[in-house]
């Protein structure tokens, strides 16, 4: 049962350790992006819609080409993020609109995004069920390593997850490699702490913005691009991510801004997630306070860090402000 326990906290928690992680390296560089819950959803129906035409293009599931059939989605999915990205970093760094404002229209409007074109192929293939199966493309997205099986608890903590999964934790082992043993990730956190002293000194902050903030958009929509492929067995229907893009962003406050961090931390966010699933006779109601928790733990970690005032600890100084240059 532990084992269980921890391959689906694991599983759960995947797509937060992706946003967590291009939420922090988009912070990292003062922009505040509360649009990762929609660039999610974006990142998930490209891949979606990218899959349905692959595999509508095929006479019959057996012709799916194993290449073709995870680049296509990965691809669509990489470039629905990157275009979320760039919208948000022309309303926010080039015209210097609010980023809270902004963020949460990326997220109303990535939502309803999702929804309208999801809504869409639904009645493409004209099903009873107000959902999309994909599942020819989701097998190999899912497709583990082909000794899992045999290895018993080993192999179902360690070893009987996707691609993406451990792509993931590459991932957020190199944002955390990068930002703080090279000189381009001393650039990016010199400009979100302070992005006047950064273009002093010659760092383009506006470039440095822009590559971090589409980055870590990319980063984020892989996210949905798991849930929806690896997470939901190939299978979409609209508002089914639930708040998960949420709780991405409270992770980033939970691991205070570290991408190696992120990795437990994620996992224990899955786990605080599902854990009344593995309590025999608990009552609805009760089932939606279990799920409270992460955001509770979220709050008291908060609440220790401030009160401790370590510098380390605390966000980008310049987190959530436009910079001015002409009132450097």
């Amino acid at each position: 049962m532990l084992a269980t326990l921890i391959q689906r906290a694991v599983m759960q928690g995947i797509p937060l350790l992706f946003g967590s992680t291009g939420e922090i390296l988009t912070e990292k560089s003062g922009n505040l992006n509360l649009g990762i819950p929609g660039i999610m959803y974006v990142g998930g129906i490209s891949g979606v819609i990218g899959a349905f035409f692959y595999e509508g293009s095929l006479a019959a599931p057996e012709d799916a080409n194993p290449f073709l059939a995870i680049s296509i989605p990965l691809l669509c999915s990489i470039l629905g993020s990157l275009i979320m990205g760039l919208i948000y970093c022309f309303l926010t760094v080039t015209l210097r609109a609010n980023q809270n404002v902004t963020g949460l229209a990326i997220t109303t409007f990535g939502v309803g995004f999702g929804n309208f074109f999801g809504g869409s192929l639904i009645k493409l293939v004209d099903t009873d069920i107000p959902s999309i199966s994909l599942t020819t493309t989701s097998n190999f997205f899912r497709t583990t390593l082909p000794f899992a099986d045999s290895t018993g608890w080993f192999g179902k903590i360690f070893l009987s997850y996707g691609f993406l999964a451990y792509a993931a934790i590459i991932i957020a082992l190199g944002c955390s490699f990068f930002l703080n043993r090279t000189r381009g990730g001393l650039h990016l956190r010199a400009v979100g702490e302070n992005p006047a002293t950064a273009d002093a000194a010659g760092i383009s902050v506006t470039k440095t913005k822009y590559l971090a903030t589409c980055i870590g958009s990319v980063i984020a929509g892989l996210g949905g691009l798991y849930y929806v492929m690896d997470y939901a067995n190939g299978v979409w229907s609209n508002d089914g991510f639930g708040d998960r893009g949420w709780l991405a962003i409270a992770l980033v406050i939970f691991v205070i801004w570290k991408p190696k961090f992120g990795i437990l931390g994620s996992i224990l966010f899955g786990g605080l997630y599902i854990i009344y699933l593995f309590i025999p006779g608990l009552a609805l109601r009760t089932q939606e306070l279990f799920k409270m928790l992460p955001y509770v733990v979220t709050i008291i970690v908060l609440i220790i860090v401030s009160a401790r005032n370590k510098k380390e600890n605390q966000g980008p100084q310049s987190l959530g402000l436009s910079y001015f240059r002409e009132e450097r």
